[in-house]
């Protein structure tokens, strides 16, 4: 969206040669479905270089805002480009109409080129396949390490923006991150989206491109005793709804889930709701957006596919859990955590102060961001046993 981008999907902005070079060479192996441009929208990570001297002298050009008065400066850096555009919030478009704004990762890179903060060389190679899924096919983008032969460990990724909008572009830099920070191959799944495709068609693809990888892990050098699933905000929800699938139909279940400002709960009366009502790139107007475009009825809402919160949570994986203070979701973040170790689940959580939702990807100019990955990739190496 959930996913910093407003959640919405990408833009396309002018680059510098610099970031038009490592676009090409992060996407030159993947041919299929539009991946040959993959990194146009990304935030790009900051592990193949040091951009922590950058992003500290990043300084906002105004006050913080009333609705996030303890937003780190670099956060509102970001914000505040986002917010030049001049782009109409997205829960007033149509889903057509607001898969074409600018997101919070459009803003990153425009953030990066005039602060001069270069795009770290990508660590990893992209390439793309479709597979067959019920009443269609799906596309795959694989992030395979450039060094080592494996079989590696396996991270399928869900992205975020609310089952409705955003796509792999949008998400590449967290994929990215993931990937070379593990050493991991990541599969990043570009499931059916509504309103054209109503719940569970989401969840439903996304179980199905699971039963892909872990039948087929070995075809792209992954190793099919170390599988973990990821996602962000409705991504998050995609995952751990994964996992619980899994668990219900006898499949291998994930060795570990990485669930960061996942969607939990349909509830918006909970405190993160409260204080972050009128947050960006996230608010309540925008969840009620999502759910309006994405469940067939209000019964829906329900479902322990939607309510994590209220589902059978017992014999899941490990869970990693990261959200933001600066979030409608924070609340049912942490209740997820709650509830996940009252069954018996093993949980790493943290919270990170001062951060808007979708903050995850944008390591190359927030701070927070790199804490989170890097916490993110040590969980999920030690489940691998790296």
């Amino acid at each position: 969206m959930a996913g910093n981008r407003v959640i919405a999907s990408i833009f396309s902005v002018p680059l510098y040669l610099l970031f038009a070079l490592n676009f090409i060479l992060a996407s030159c192996n993947d041919n299929s479905s539009g991946d040959s441009t993959s990194i146009k929208d990304s935030a790009g990570t900051p592990t193949n270089a040091d951009t922590s001297n950058s992003a500290r002298e990043l300084k906002p050009a105004g006050p913080a805002p009333a609705w996030a008065p303890d937003i780190k400066p670099e956060m509102l850096v970001v914000i505040e480009k986002l917010g030049s555009y001049n782009a109409p919030p997205f829960y007033t478009l149509t889903p057509q109409e607001a898969r074409k704004q600018p997101s919070p990762a459009t803003a990153v890179m425009d953030v990066m080129k005039e602060h001069n903060i270069p795009m770290p060389a990508p660590g990893v190679d992209t390439s793309g396949m479709e597979i067959p899924v019920t009443g269609g096919k799906i596309h795959l983008r694989i992030y395979t390490p450039k060094t080592g032969n494996g079989p590696f460990p396996v991270i399928v990724y869900y992205h975020g923006g609310g089952w409705v909008i955003a796509d792999l572009d949008t998400y590449n830099a967290s994929a990215t991150a993931l990937a070379e920070q593990t050493g991991a191959v990541l599969v990043s799944v570009a499931y059916r989206q509504a309103p054209e495709h109503k719940f569970p068609t989401a969840h439903n693809d996304s179980y199905a491109a699971y039963q892909w990888v872990v039948k087929n892990a070995a075809s792209i050098k992954g190793d099919t005793s170390r599988i973990a699933v990821a996602g962000e905000s409705a991504g998050g929800n995609l995952a751990a709804s994964v996992s619980m699938m899994a668990r219900d139909k006898g499949m291998k279940i994930p060795v570990h889930q990485l669930l960061v400002y996942p969607i939990a709960a349909a509830d918006m009366n909970t405190e993160s709701y409260q204080k972050n009502d009128t947050a960006k790139p996230l608010n309540k107007p925008g969840m009620q957006w999502f759910f309006k475009h994405y469940l067939p009825n209000k019964n829906a809402a329900s479902s322990p596919m939607i309510s994590l919160v209220k589902a059978n949570l017992k014999g899941l994986p490990a869970t990693t859990i990261i959200t933001a203070s600066i979030d409608p979701l924070q609340t049912e973040g942490q209740q997820l955590g709650d509830k996940l170790k009252s069954a018996g689940v093993e949980v790493s959580q943290r919270n990170f102060e001062g951060v808007t939702h979708e903050f995850f990807g944008m390591g190359t100019v927030v701070p927070q961001a790199r804490d989170a990955q890097s916490f993110a990739a040590g969980e999920l190496k030690k489940a691998f046993g790296n």
